[in-house]
């Protein structure tokens, strides 16, 4: 009797419950949710374990055994995602891309140097009006009061800022 007897024990039933678990729990790394399939794989993993073993020993090898080849699979299968033939279908190839028409903020840059009004106080964000229309806007640090003439200085992605117009009094 060696830590390898378990393997005559195992019967129909022991392995369905062994690959049902395992399968549930392969599941359960590649589909989102709230565990049900990795807990049920679990339940049906031990389960297995529990009819098969006759001792602690053989129990703890039968888990070794199975997690090595869990371990396995799911290299395999992640490696398959990433490079091989499920790549194509699991992974989006097409890039987004200014060249392509698409874009991920609305370009600004249209406002570059439009002069406004701040409409709220600008402590450093607020908002100001630009030819009637309203943006949210930032200074680089100063406070400006609200009814004051401002500019836009610059523009990145959707962060635009601002200063004070100085009378030519001034």
């Amino acid at each position: 009797m060696g830590i390898f007897s378990f393997i005559d024990n195992i019967q129909l039933l022991q392995a369905v419950l062994l690959t049902l678990g395992l399968l549930l729990l392969l599941a359960e790394v590649f589909i989102p949710g709230f565990g049900v399939a990795g807990i049920t794989g679990i339940i049906l993993f031990v389960a297995g374990i529990i009819l098969t073993a006759s001792t602690f020993l053989e129990a703890l090898v039968m888990f070794l055994i199975l997690l090595v080849i869990l371990a396995v699979v799911v290299a395999f299968v992640v490696r398959s995602a990433s490079s091989g033939r499920l790549s194509k279908t699991l992974i989006l190839n097409d890039s987004v891309s200014k060249e392509k028409g698409f874009s991920g903020v609305e370009d600004m840059n249209v406002f570059l140097g439009r002069e406004g009004t701040a409409l709220t106080m600008l402590r450093p964000s607020g908002i100001g009006q630009f030819d009637g229309v309203r943006l949210d806007v930032v200074t680089n640090g100063d406070f400006i009061e609200e009814g004051t003439k401002i500019r836009i200085m610059e523009v990145e992605g959707r962060r635009i800022v601002v200063e004070t117009i100085k009378d030519k009094e001034e």
